[in-house]
């Protein structure tokens, strides 16, 4: 009897203890979601002081990722809207504003008023309303190591006329959270999915909200079917017929205590307000044919001229114990809903320069030797033979001739038709995830993005150009080498500072631009662009454990932390 009184004694022993670490980590996470809150309103207070819109030339914006591109309904131009950079110490987070200039090749950074907070994975949608409107919601504010998160619940919007921020605030809306998606639909905006993180769990979401652009207010819809599982980085389009498709996205599933296994989703569903009755809307699971793409997470999207859904890149990752193994990609799919099929994206080539290379072999110089061109038009054909077996073991003998090799029997539109015949390395985007991108006038523009090189990460500034009609090539319209890719080595000195210092937001205020371009530990902000060159720039196969194994944030574990599986992922990605 002793000693089973002692057992359920200390067996209660255990639950207190468990409770008061419970209570500790809950009070703890409270505090920590209170610091972020009073950097915030800090950065706020210096917003504040902005009291008139200025508009200034600038140089092309500094590396970003998880930022927003969108194209403006009625003018030739894109806007870039905040972002996030990690240089290898420090986490920085925007709320910048920029216009591209499509026609002049032109950037223009907006300083207005009382802007949004600081952030990143957030939405952007553009509609026509009031001379054009842009509308945000939610993202999130990390602290300067990355590992704490404030995920924002607030709706703006931008008016493109007037060129003024407005936070709309209306009751019945979603929760905090970051990696949703949100797309125009008729005069509503329509969002779902995404995730919600805390130092001590997250959580991921499957729900639908609606907001009404005329009646400014959010209803929560409960579509009937079965619809897709909580997830974030989704890809969610609008189609011709008035449905929406959702694609993929990334999710993290507990396996054991402390350990989590991330899920790239592959899986698609439509959408769809049924006919007649108002509010009310079914899910249905959609199998599509043709060259699908590979399961990955971090990839970008946007809607072709034709109704068709693009998707580019991401990041194909296999998690196994600690060690996380993946690949960038920077390869174009579409997805036609009228045909309930996947094409994979191929260029053409530059047609001039197959044209020139036809010229050029017209009118061959005199002074051409003759004698090896009509060798090699007189070589003789080859003959190759093969025996196949048969599944009745029946052996069967195959005859093939071949045209000689050389010039001479190759059609002469095949002759150099693509610059890796010819030794020259395609036009292309790096591999990459995270990328933002944006369709105007049927040209797809693509700004930014992340991709590994061992334990750095390395993010972009780039922008490309891609003629969706025609499909030759891409069009560099703002280059960067990743050998000038800022990148600071973490101590654990700095890594101590980093609590005390608090988040670093962007560029606070213009006098502070000018007169130094580095923060107050001395860490240079992403805009210097000063870069520790690099000579392995190429995404890595093989990566030691990280924390992140989603579409978001993926940082370098730091020695003394849980593994990779103990994280939760960030599924990010943007339009």
């Amino acid at each position: 009897m002793g000693k089973k009184g002692k057992k359920e004694k200390k067996g209660r022993g255990a639950e207190k203890t468990a409770a008061k670490m419970e209570k500790k980590a809950s009070k703890r996470s409270r505090k920590e979601e209170e610091d972020l809150e009073a950097l915030i309103a800090h950065f706020q207070t210096l917003d504040a002081k902005k009291t008139q819109i200025v508009e200034t030339p600038c140089a092309p914006p500094s590396p970003r990722l998880n930022a927003s591109l969108s194209a403006h309904p009625e003018k030739d131009e894109l806007i870039l809207f905040g972002g996030e950079y990690f240089n290898g110490q420090k986490t920085f987070l925007y709320n910048e504003l920029y216009i591209y200039n499509i026609r002049k090749d032109a950037w223009t950074k907006v300083d207005i008023p009382s802007p949004p907070p600081r952030r990143c994975a957030h939405q952007a949608v553009v509609v026509p309303q009031g001379g054009g409107q842009l509308w945000v919601f939610g993202g999130e504010f990390a602290s300067p190591d990355g590992e704490q998160f404030y995920h924002y619940k607030d709706l703006w919007v931008l008016h493109l006329a007037t060129k003024t921020w407005e936070q709309v605030r209306s009751p019945g809306g979603p929760s905090g959270r970051s990696g949703h998606r949100m797309v125009a639909w008729k005069r509503q905006l329509i969002l779902f999915g995404g995730f919600h993180e805390s130092t001590r769990d997250y959580i991921y979401y499957g729900d639908v909200y609606a907001f009404n652009l005329d009646t400014l207010t959010w209803s929560k819809l409960s579509p009937s079917g079965s619809g897709p599982t909580p997830r974030s980085g989704c890809q969610m389009s609008v189609t011709a017929q008035g449905s929406i498709v959702v694609y993929g996205g990334y999710s993290k599933q507990r396996v054991r205590k402390d350990v989590d296994r991330g899920i790239q989703h592959s899986d698609m569903f439509l959408l769809k307000s049924e006919e007649g009755r108002e509010g009310r809307w079914a899910w249905t699971r959609i199998n599509p044919s043709g060259a699908k793409p590979t399961p990955r997470s971090g990839f970008s999207v946007a809607v072709a001229p034709n109704h068709q859904t693009l998707l580019f890149g991401g990041v194909c990752d296999k998690e196994e114990e600690e060690i996380l193994e993946g690949d960038f990609l920077n390869d174009l799919h579409f997805y036609d809903p009228a045909r309930n099929r996947w094409f994979a994206g191929q260029l053409k080539g530059p047609r001039s320069e197959k044209r020139r290379r036809r010229q050029g072999k017209k009118a061959e110089p005199r002074g051409t030797d003759k004698q090896e061109v009509e060798h090699t038009s007189t070589q003789e054909p080859l003959e190759v033979i093969r025996e196949v077996v048969a599944e009745d073991g029946t052996v069967v003998t195959i005859k093939q001739v071949l045209a000689a090799p050389g010039l001479a029997g190759r059609p002469e539109s095949d002759v150099e038709d693509s610059p890796e015949e010819a030794g020259v390395p395609p036009v292309e985007p790096s591999p990459r995830s995270n990328a933002m991108l944006a369709v105007k006038h049927g040209r797809l523009y693509l700004y930014g993005g992340m991709f590994e090189a061992g334990d750095r990460q390395v993010t972009l500034s780039d922008l490309y150009c891609l003629d969706l009609h025609k499909m030759e090539e891409w069009t560099v319209l703002v280059e960067m080498d990743p050998e000038t890719q800022e990148w600071l080595e973490e101590t654990d000195s700095e890594e101590d500072s980093d609590e005390a210092e608090g988040a670093e937001g962007g560029r606070e205020d213009d006098e502070d631009e000018d007169e130094d371009s580095s923060d107050e530990s001395g860490a240079l902000h992403p805009s210097a662009r000063p870069g520790e060159p690099f000579a392995d720039c190429l995404p890595a196969r093989d990566r030691a454990a990280l924390a992140e194994a989603g579409p978001g944030r993926r940082r370098a574990q730091r020695p003394g932390e849980e593994d990779a599986e103990s994280r939760p992922g960030h599924g990010q990605g943007f339009l």
